[in-house]
């Protein structure tokens, strides 16, 4: 007992988990096509019509991050109904078939940058638009979108992940490969 005492009593933390201490308190942002139909959770079939912020202000939300000492942003990139707010490569449910056309993703991420707070992203694995979803080739569907995010959009200090695993629209649940997404 006394040498785990001594073992624990001489951690020390990382200079990245301190860096994470040091954010103390971040904002998430849950915007999306549910934003546009008053749902909590989209089912993928919402028409990509229906997203339209016509009055996007990022800038302001990171003031008021601000002004609550928040010290950073996670953005909802893609929630469980598979929409994503970035002009994605892979799927055709996403921003840039939607009146807006714009990239909320880089408009939080340069907003961020401009307020001097940090940028985060949730990128949701259940997707319940993709044709994908149950098979192996998810994986890999994942992966480039994650790699989209990561390479995208300049520093990011946070990727949250959940474990959300229901049916997707070939009534299949996936098998998540969370060390491939880490790494």
């Amino acid at each position: 007992m006394k040498e785990f005492l001594k073992q624990a009593a001489s951690v020390r933390p990382s200079a990245r988990q301190l860096a994470w201490f040091d954010t103390e308190m971040y904002i998430f942002c849950h915007f999306g096509v549910n934003t546009f139909t008053d749902r909590e959770w989209g089912d993928g079939t919402e028409p990509e019509s229906v997203f339209n912020p016509s009055a996007l202000d990022c800038d302001q939300w990171v003031e008021a991050a601000k002004a609550g000492g928040f010290k950073g942003i996670v953005i909802t990139a893609k929630h469980h109904d598979g929409f994503c707010l970035w002009p994605s490569a892979y799927t055709e449910h996403s921003v840039k078939n939607s009146p807006f056309k714009g990239d909320v993703v880089k408009e939080v991420a340069d907003a961020c940058r401009r307020g001097g707070i940090k940028f985060g992203f949730y990128l949701s694995p259940w997707d319940r638009n993709s044709k994908y979803y149950g098979t192996p080739e998810y994986n890999d569907y994942y992966c480039n979108q994650l790699t989209e995010l990561l390479t995208g959009y300049g520093d990011v200090f946070c990727v949250w992940f959940d474990g959300a695993c229901g049916e997707g629209p070939n009534g299949k649940k996936q098998q998540y490969d969370f060390p491939r997404y880490v790494e």
